[in-house]
């Protein structure tokens, strides 16, 4: 019986880490794929962070998100603009580290609420994530350019209607991610 419990426990670590590193990876990959949109290209990371949320449930995201995080301080180049625009702490302290914090935030509250009451409710839920990548991202902008700069115009308005594309698409995907989790047994 001891060694059941012990095989069960091993099983769960081992697959902590393998989701861990599959979710940095697709971090890592969405961040670095530039999508032809208005007023400005998007990438696919706060929909892969969301995505990771709702496929993983908020332990493993966090898990994951913190992954990646260390990843790109410690010097690999997974954030968007890495190396052409620094790698490591340098680049994670500079205009875009409270997005990055705020990715905690998300992939948290993606994770935590329960999909079970429609579309519109799961859109609420989804908007209510991502809107902390924006408000830390905009906080620490406003601190590090300060204040007296247009910090909405510059730090928001003009990724909003990507960010409302990838939300909508996450919309619609999220049945069947939640199948997905179920048939893995992700908890």
């Amino acid at each position: 019986m001891e060694a059941i419990k012990k095989n069960e426990k091993i099983e769960k670590i081992i697959k902590l880490i393998l989701l861990s590193l599959l979710g940095s990876i697709l971090i890592t990959i969405s961040a670095k794929i530039k999508i032809p949109f208005y007023p400005v290209p998007m990438t696919m990371q706060t929909f892969v962070i969301l995505l990771i949320g709702i496929a993983f449930g908020y332990k493993i995201g966090i898990a994951t998100v913190s992954l990646y995080l260390l990843e790109g301080i410690v010097g690999l180049p997974v954030f968007s603009n890495s190396p052409e625009k620094g790698i490591g702490l340098a680049y994670f302290v500079g205009p875009t580290m409270g997005y990055l914090i705020g990715f905690l935030v998300a992939v948290y509250f993606a994770g935590l609420f329960k999909y079970d009451k429609g579309l519109i409710n799961t859109f609420l839920k989804l908007i209510f994530s991502v809107s902390f990548i924006y408000i830390l991202g905009l906080i620490w902008l406003g601190i590090l350019i300060g204040w007296d700069k247009p910090i909405f115009k510059l730090g928001a308005q003009p990724f909003l209607l990507a960010e409302l594309f990838k939300i909508l698409l996450l919309m619609f995907l999220t049945p069947a991610l939640l199948k997905t989790k179920k048939l893995m047994k992700i908890t």
